[in-house]
Protein backbone atom coordinates (compact mmCIF):
# COMPACT_ATOMS: atom_id res chain seq x y z
CA UNK A 1 0.00 0.00 0.00
CA UNK A 2 1.58 3.28 -1.13
CA UNK A 3 -1.08 5.74 -0.05
CA UNK A 4 -0.30 7.47 3.25
CA UNK A 5 -2.86 6.92 6.00
CA UNK A 6 -3.12 10.08 8.07
CA UNK A 7 -4.07 9.41 11.69
CA UNK A 8 -5.01 12.12 14.18
CA UNK A 9 -4.44 12.11 17.93
CA UNK A 10 -4.76 14.81 20.57
CA UNK A 11 -1.60 15.81 22.43
CA UNK A 12 -3.10 15.98 25.92
CA UNK A 13 0.19 14.93 27.53
CA UNK A 14 3.87 14.76 26.46
CA UNK A 15 3.64 10.96 26.54
CA UNK A 16 1.35 11.09 23.50
CA UNK A 17 4.38 11.86 21.31
CA UNK A 18 6.21 8.78 22.61
CA UNK A 19 3.12 6.60 22.22
CA UNK A 20 2.60 7.57 18.61
CA UNK A 21 6.27 7.28 17.75
CA UNK A 22 5.95 3.67 18.89
CA UNK A 23 2.68 3.15 17.04
CA UNK A 24 4.08 4.64 13.83
CA UNK A 25 7.17 2.42 14.07
CA UNK A 26 4.96 -0.65 14.49
CA UNK A 27 2.76 0.28 11.51
CA UNK A 28 5.76 0.90 9.24
CA UNK A 29 8.12 -1.89 10.29
CA UNK A 30 5.77 -4.74 11.17
CA UNK A 31 2.32 -4.06 9.73
CA UNK A 32 3.79 -2.48 6.58
CA UNK A 33 1.24 0.31 6.59
CA UNK A 34 2.34 3.86 5.66
CA UNK A 35 0.80 5.59 8.68
CA UNK A 36 1.70 9.18 9.53
CA UNK A 37 0.46 11.01 12.61
CA UNK A 38 -0.98 14.49 13.04
CA UNK A 39 -1.18 15.81 16.61
CA UNK A 40 -3.94 18.25 17.55
CA UNK A 41 -4.40 20.52 20.54
CA UNK A 42 -8.13 19.84 20.85
CA UNK A 43 -10.71 17.27 19.87
CA UNK A 44 -12.76 19.98 18.20
CA UNK A 45 -9.98 20.57 15.66
CA UNK A 46 -9.39 16.84 15.25
CA UNK A 47 -13.05 16.18 14.49
CA UNK A 48 -13.05 19.09 12.03
CA UNK A 49 -10.04 17.52 10.26
CA UNK A 50 -11.77 14.13 10.18
CA UNK A 51 -14.82 15.68 8.52
CA UNK A 52 -12.88 18.00 6.20
CA UNK A 53 -13.54 17.93 2.47
CA UNK A 54 -10.60 17.89 0.00
CA UNK A 55 -11.13 21.60 -0.72
CA UNK A 56 -11.20 22.69 2.93
CA UNK A 57 -8.23 24.77 4.16
CA UNK A 58 -7.97 22.72 7.38
CA UNK A 59 -5.79 19.59 7.69
CA UNK A 60 -7.53 16.44 6.55
CA UNK A 61 -7.06 13.09 8.28
CA UNK A 62 -8.28 9.60 7.47
CA UNK A 63 -8.62 8.20 10.99
CA UNK A 64 -8.98 9.86 14.39
CA UNK A 65 -8.21 8.44 17.82
CA UNK A 66 -11.28 9.96 19.48
CA UNK A 67 -12.75 10.17 22.94
CA UNK A 68 -16.29 8.88 23.30
CA UNK A 69 -17.62 12.45 22.92
CA UNK A 70 -15.50 13.14 19.82
CA UNK A 71 -16.55 9.83 18.27
CA UNK A 72 -20.24 10.61 18.79
CA UNK A 73 -19.83 14.17 17.48
CA UNK A 74 -18.06 12.88 14.35
CA UNK A 75 -20.81 10.31 13.88
CA UNK A 76 -23.60 12.86 14.33
CA UNK A 77 -22.07 15.65 12.23
CA UNK A 78 -21.23 13.25 9.38
CA UNK A 79 -24.82 12.01 9.28
CA UNK A 80 -23.53 8.65 10.59
CA UNK A 81 -21.07 8.25 7.70
CA UNK A 82 -17.98 8.13 9.91
CA UNK A 83 -17.31 4.54 10.91
CA UNK A 84 -16.03 3.09 14.19
CA UNK A 85 -12.91 0.98 13.66
CA UNK A 86 -11.50 -0.28 16.95
CA UNK A 87 -11.15 0.48 20.64
CA UNK A 88 -9.07 -0.59 23.63
CA UNK A 89 -10.15 -3.46 25.85
CA UNK A 90 -9.93 -0.89 28.67
CA UNK A 91 -12.46 1.37 26.93
CA UNK A 92 -15.18 -1.09 27.90
CA UNK A 93 -17.14 -0.69 31.10
CA UNK A 94 -16.04 2.73 32.34
CA UNK A 95 -18.09 4.15 35.21
CA UNK A 96 -18.43 7.46 36.99
CA UNK A 97 -17.72 7.29 40.70
CA UNK A 98 -19.10 9.81 43.16
CA UNK A 99 -16.92 10.28 46.22
CA UNK A 100 -17.34 12.25 49.43
CA UNK A 101 -15.28 12.83 52.56
CA UNK A 102 -15.32 9.81 54.83
CA UNK A 103 -17.46 10.45 57.90
CA UNK A 104 -19.28 13.32 56.19
CA UNK A 105 -23.02 13.81 55.82
CA UNK A 106 -23.34 11.99 52.50
CA UNK A 107 -23.81 8.26 52.18
CA UNK A 108 -25.74 8.10 48.91
CA UNK A 109 -27.50 10.11 46.21
CA UNK A 110 -30.50 11.25 48.32
CA UNK A 111 -28.16 13.22 50.56
CA UNK A 112 -26.89 15.26 47.62
CA UNK A 113 -30.04 17.36 47.51
CA UNK A 114 -29.28 20.96 48.46
CA UNK A 115 -25.53 20.32 48.46
CA UNK A 116 -22.55 21.01 46.18
CA UNK A 117 -21.23 18.52 43.64
CA UNK A 118 -17.78 19.05 42.07
CA UNK A 119 -17.59 18.25 38.36
CA UNK A 120 -14.71 18.12 35.91
CA UNK A 121 -14.31 19.94 32.59
CA UNK A 122 -17.62 20.53 30.89
CA UNK A 123 -16.61 18.43 27.85
CA UNK A 124 -15.52 15.44 29.94
CA UNK A 125 -17.92 12.57 29.40
CA UNK A 126 -16.97 10.77 32.61
CA UNK A 127 -16.49 13.75 34.95
CA UNK A 128 -19.26 16.12 33.81
CA UNK A 129 -21.60 15.17 30.96
CA UNK A 130 -22.59 11.71 32.15
CA UNK A 131 -22.76 12.51 35.88
CA UNK A 132 -25.29 15.26 35.17
CA UNK A 133 -27.19 12.93 32.83
CA UNK A 134 -27.32 9.99 35.23
CA UNK A 135 -28.34 12.24 38.13
CA UNK A 136 -31.22 13.61 36.05
CA UNK A 137 -32.40 10.04 35.56
CA UNK A 138 -32.40 9.73 39.35
CA UNK A 139 -34.52 12.89 39.68
CA UNK A 140 -31.68 15.22 40.67
CA UNK A 141 -31.37 18.26 38.39
CA UNK A 142 -28.37 20.58 38.41
CA UNK A 143 -29.27 24.04 39.71
CA UNK A 144 -32.56 22.85 41.16
CA UNK A 145 -31.62 19.96 43.42
CA UNK A 146 -27.88 20.50 43.81
CA UNK A 147 -25.21 23.10 43.07
CA UNK A 148 -22.38 22.29 40.64
CA UNK A 149 -18.81 23.42 41.24
CA UNK A 150 -17.14 22.98 37.85
CA UNK A 151 -13.44 22.82 37.04
CA UNK A 152 -12.98 23.60 33.34
CA UNK A 153 -9.22 23.12 33.52
CA UNK A 154 -8.68 21.14 30.32
CA UNK A 155 -11.50 22.09 27.96
CA UNK A 156 -10.83 20.78 24.47
CA UNK A 157 -9.13 17.64 25.79
CA UNK A 158 -12.43 15.99 26.90
CA UNK A 159 -11.04 15.17 30.33
CA UNK A 160 -8.04 13.23 28.99
CA UNK A 161 -5.48 15.09 31.09
CA UNK A 162 -7.15 14.20 34.38
CA UNK A 163 -6.42 17.73 35.61
CA UNK A 164 -10.04 18.55 36.30
CA UNK A 165 -10.53 15.30 38.24
CA UNK A 166 -7.61 16.28 40.46
CA UNK A 167 -9.39 19.56 41.18
CA UNK A 168 -12.62 17.67 41.93
CA UNK A 169 -10.88 15.53 44.54
CA UNK A 170 -9.18 18.56 46.08
CA UNK A 171 -12.51 20.35 46.38
CA UNK A 172 -14.05 17.40 48.23
CA UNK A 173 -11.08 17.07 50.56
CA UNK A 174 -10.97 20.78 51.49
CA UNK A 175 -14.74 21.08 51.93
CA UNK A 176 -15.58 23.28 48.96
CA UNK A 177 -17.77 20.45 47.64
CA UNK A 178 -19.81 17.83 49.44
CA UNK A 179 -19.17 15.25 46.74
CA UNK A 180 -17.29 14.92 43.47
CA UNK A 181 -17.68 12.96 40.23
CA UNK A 182 -14.64 11.26 38.69
CA UNK A 183 -14.02 8.45 36.22
CA UNK A 184 -13.44 4.92 37.47
CA UNK A 185 -9.87 4.74 36.01
CA UNK A 186 -8.88 7.88 37.94
CA UNK A 187 -10.50 6.55 41.12
CA UNK A 188 -8.50 3.34 40.68
CA UNK A 189 -5.31 5.40 40.33
CA UNK A 190 -6.16 7.47 43.42
CA UNK A 191 -6.40 4.33 45.51
CA UNK A 192 -3.55 2.36 43.93
CA UNK A 193 -1.05 5.22 44.11
CA UNK A 194 -2.32 6.61 47.44
CA UNK A 195 -2.85 10.09 46.00
CA UNK A 196 -4.98 11.03 49.02
CA UNK A 197 -4.65 9.94 52.65
CA UNK A 198 -5.90 6.38 53.04
CA UNK A 199 -9.56 6.30 54.02
CA UNK A 200 -10.09 10.01 53.37
CA UNK A 201 -12.65 9.46 50.61
CA UNK A 202 -15.66 7.18 50.42
CA UNK A 203 -17.40 5.97 47.28
CA UNK A 204 -21.10 6.83 47.63
CA UNK A 205 -22.43 6.09 44.13
CA UNK A 206 -21.41 4.27 40.95
CA UNK A 207 -22.95 4.97 37.56
CA UNK A 208 -24.07 2.42 34.99
CA UNK A 209 -21.19 1.35 32.71
CA UNK A 210 -20.36 3.04 29.42
CA UNK A 211 -17.54 2.94 26.85
CA UNK A 212 -14.77 5.41 26.12
CA UNK A 213 -12.36 5.94 23.17
CA UNK A 214 -12.80 4.86 19.55
CA UNK A 215 -10.74 4.94 16.36
CA UNK A 216 -13.04 6.64 13.86
CA UNK A 217 -12.76 6.76 10.06
CA UNK A 218 -13.30 9.62 7.63
CA UNK A 219 -16.62 9.13 5.78
CA UNK A 220 -14.81 8.59 2.46
CA UNK A 221 -12.04 6.31 3.68
CA UNK A 222 -11.69 3.19 1.53
CA UNK A 223 -13.15 0.30 3.57
CA UNK A 224 -10.17 -1.84 2.49
CA UNK A 225 -7.77 0.64 4.11
CA UNK A 226 -9.95 0.66 7.21
CA UNK A 227 -9.78 -3.14 7.39
CA UNK A 228 -6.00 -3.16 6.98
CA UNK A 229 -5.69 -0.64 9.81
CA UNK A 230 -7.95 -2.68 12.11
CA UNK A 231 -6.08 -5.88 11.25
CA UNK A 232 -2.78 -4.18 12.05
CA UNK A 233 -4.07 -3.11 15.45
CA UNK A 234 -5.24 -6.64 16.23
CA UNK A 235 -1.76 -7.86 15.38
CA UNK A 236 -0.27 -6.10 18.38
CA UNK A 237 0.42 -8.60 21.16
CA UNK A 238 0.94 -7.92 24.84
CA UNK A 239 3.25 -10.93 24.88
CA UNK A 240 5.63 -9.08 22.56
CA UNK A 241 7.88 -6.86 24.74
CA UNK A 242 8.20 -4.20 22.01
CA UNK A 243 4.42 -4.02 21.61
CA UNK A 244 3.83 -4.12 25.37
CA UNK A 245 5.73 -0.86 25.92
CA UNK A 246 3.34 0.97 23.58
CA UNK A 247 0.23 -0.82 24.81
CA UNK A 248 1.06 -0.08 28.45
CA UNK A 249 1.65 3.58 27.65
CA UNK A 250 -1.74 3.78 25.92
CA UNK A 251 -3.41 1.89 28.74
CA UNK A 252 -4.57 -1.37 27.16
CA UNK A 253 -3.75 -5.04 26.74
CA UNK A 254 -5.30 -5.56 23.31
CA UNK A 255 -7.40 -3.78 20.69
CA UNK A 256 -10.99 -4.94 20.25
CA UNK A 257 -13.79 -4.50 17.74
CA UNK A 258 -16.24 -1.63 18.37
CA UNK A 259 -18.85 -2.26 21.07
CA UNK A 260 -21.45 0.34 20.16
CA UNK A 261 -23.99 -0.43 22.88
CA UNK A 262 -21.77 1.38 25.39
CA UNK A 263 -22.40 4.82 23.85
CA UNK A 264 -26.17 5.07 24.22
CA UNK A 265 -26.16 7.00 27.50
CA UNK A 266 -23.59 9.54 26.31
CA UNK A 267 -25.44 10.03 23.03
CA UNK A 268 -28.64 10.79 24.95
CA UNK A 269 -26.75 13.13 27.27
CA UNK A 270 -25.19 14.99 24.32
CA UNK A 271 -28.61 15.57 22.80
CA UNK A 272 -30.02 16.92 26.05
CA UNK A 273 -26.99 19.05 26.91
CA UNK A 274 -26.36 20.50 23.43
CA UNK A 275 -23.06 18.84 22.54
CA UNK A 276 -24.23 18.15 19.02
CA UNK A 277 -25.01 21.83 18.40
CA UNK A 278 -21.95 24.03 17.89
CA UNK A 279 -19.92 25.99 15.37
CA UNK A 280 -18.37 22.70 14.26
CA UNK A 281 -21.82 21.30 13.53
CA UNK A 282 -22.75 24.33 11.45
CA UNK A 283 -19.50 24.12 9.48
CA UNK A 284 -19.99 20.43 8.80
CA UNK A 285 -23.49 21.06 7.55
CA UNK A 286 -22.49 23.78 5.09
Amino acid sequence: MSRTIWVGAVAYDPKVVTIWEGMRRYFHEEAELPVEVVLFQSYEMQVAALLAAPTDPTPRIDIAWNTNLAYLQADFWSNHRCRPIAMRDTDLGWMTIMVSATGGPLSGLPGLKGRTLALGSRDSGHAAILPVHFLEREGLVEGRDYRALRFDSDVGKHGDTGASEVEVVRAVLDGRADAGAIGSPFWKTVRAERLVPEGALTEIWTSPPYNHCMFTSHPDLDPAVERRFAEALSGMSYDNPAHRVVLDAEGLHHWVEPHLDGYVSLRDACVRQGFFTSAAAKSAAE
